[in-house]
């Protein structure tokens, strides 16, 4: 393995491929980083949610399986879900031996938050709901602390080199060619395609497309999870989300009468369509976020963002509604980042491992950043191997770089929270194969599951419970239960 002479490329500057290029380098690798932003504009950095660990002396990593997979609406698979719950307390321990400060109660011990989902107090915050900016901040700075590291910060990957079989490298936007031992793909989701989302602009869900134009095999793409509470009608807050940790606080979901109408503390996808439906009946842009009973100091950074806009917390509730906010399908990888392509891998939000199921269970997420970006790390260190002499590149058409507003507007109104077969169907010509395949793969799923709610199919299809629904290039859309 000549990893020096050719080094690993990550694409992605949020949690995921931070803290697997550290891991990398640790293992001895030569790494590339490349990020189309700066770390501080990355969907990680404004992660508001924590780390979901178990840790309490009345949690255990059985409860954390169950809970996940009772979130995940009949659809998560069992073995990724065992190894997250297993492994993120190690790598808890780690981040806190590394020096990452996160919250702690007045006594020492970590302050433990409640999120929707959770049976257990296991959510891990760092500066209340600054989380993602202290730990993509913290990792950034010891990144650059590291020797056999090379940083191309505002360099977008817009193709993958290809080769003998395997994909061997990564193309930028000024068409450098990066020729490379592996690829990691850790460049986030694709929620911000939907007109109304949490996401940067960045996360348009670039790596599946060139991971499919690669031959790699994608999973899930009709689930999206649209995040119950973001701001609504706020200048300068739009889309801006309001993490669950506030409402397992105290936090309450009001009608416009003032009337509670939902457990706020249930799984994001029963709140966020108790909320549509609240919507639609009230014929209103937003519900309202009562906070007044939530201790601003659990949240400092919240109020002063909303303050700062106009609106006080502790004084008026906050209009909140839904908006697209992870991916939980993705490039279909193994438990340790491998894709269907040899030489390529992906983690974090850009991969599928299936851990997520229908539903993502809350703060799983930053979690699987670090369980699965370690694995991925190792896989990868073991793996290697030279580029191959001859190769080509497979480039991304340009829609898929800048997709048009038309596309975002329309993917909104047709696989928005409430879906039917005749909206689904206006996806069918759009300008990009991922936005088409979005499509065709929720017309495909008839039934209502988790994430995905079709009016014209309401009830969940036993029958497709652990099933999960594959494409590629060659087979086209097939379903798979998964180990």
């Amino acid at each position: 393995m000549a990893l020096k002479r050719a080094p690993i490329v990550v694409v992605g500057g949020g949690a995921a491929g931070l803290y697997t290029s550290l891991k990398l380098l640790e293992a001895g690798a030569a790494v590339t980083l490349v990020s189309s932003t700066p770390f501080a504009q990355t969907a990680s950095y404004w992660a508001q949610g924590g780390l979901a660990a178990a840790t309490a002396a009345d949690d255990s990593p059985q409860l954390h399986v169950a809970d996940t997979v009772r979130a995940g609406r009949g659809a998560v698979r069992q073995s990724a879900a065992e190894v997250l719950a297993e492994e993120a307390p190690a790598r808890l321990t780690e981040l806190i031996e590394r020096g990452v400060n996160f919250d702690r109660e007045s006594d020492g011990r970590l302050a433990l938050a409640l999120e929707g989902g959770h049976s257990r107090r296991r959510i891990v915050h760092g500066e209340g709901s600054a989380t993602g900016r202290l730990l993509v901040g913290f990792l950034a700075q010891l990144l650059r602390q590291s020797e056999g590291l090379c940083v191309l910060e505002r360099s977008r990957a817009i193709g993958l080199l290809s080769g003998e079989g395997r994909c061997c490298g990564v193309v930028l936007e000024d068409r450098r060619e990066l020729p490379a031992a592996a690829v990691i793909l850790a460049c986030g989701g694709a929620a911000a395609l939907w007109q109304r989302t949490t996401n940067p602009p960045g996360s348009i869900g670039l790596g599946l497309a060139l991971a499919l134009r690669v031959g790699a095999v994608l999973a899930d793409l009709e689930l999206m999870q649209f995040h119950p509470t973001a701001i609504s009608g706020i200048p300068g807050l739009e889309g801006f989300l309001i993490s669950e940790a506030v409402r397992g606080e105290g936090a309450k979901l009001l009608r416009r009468d003032g009337e509670r109408f939902v457990d706020e503390l249930a799984p994001r996808d029963e709140v966020a369509k108790a909320i549509w439906q609240v919507l639609e009946e009230e014929g209103e842009g937003a519900v309202r976020l009562d906070m007044r009973e939530v201790p601003p100091q659990r949240f400092p950074n919240l109020f002063a963002a909303l303050r700062q806009a106009g609106v006080d917390p502790a004084r008026e509730p906050v209009p909140v509604a839904p908006a697209a906010h992870y991916t939980i399908g993705g490039v279909r990888t193994d438990l340790w980042g491998r894709t269907s392509v040899p030489g390529l891998y992906a983690v974090g939000e850009c991969g599928c491992t299936g851990l997520h199921g229908a539903n993502r269970l809350a703060s799983n997420s930053l979690s699987e950043c670090f369980v699965f970006g370690a694995r991925a790390a190792q896989a990868t260190a073991e793996e290697a191997v030279p580029p191959p002499h001859r190769y080509k590149p497979v480039l991304a058409e340009p829609a898929e770089l800048a997709p048009p507003q038309a596309t975002r507007a329309r993917l909104w109104r047709a696989a928005g929270i409430l879906r039917t077969a005749s909206a689904l169907r206006e996806l069918a010509d759009d300008r990009l194969a991922l936005v088409r395949l979005i499509g065709r793969a929720a017309l495909l799923r008839q039934e209502s599951r988790g994430a995905h709610q079709r009016l014209d199919f309401p009830q969940t299809d036993p029958e497709k419970d652990l099933h999960h629904l594959c494409v590629d290039g060659e087979k086209g859309f097939y379903w798979e239960t998964w180990e």
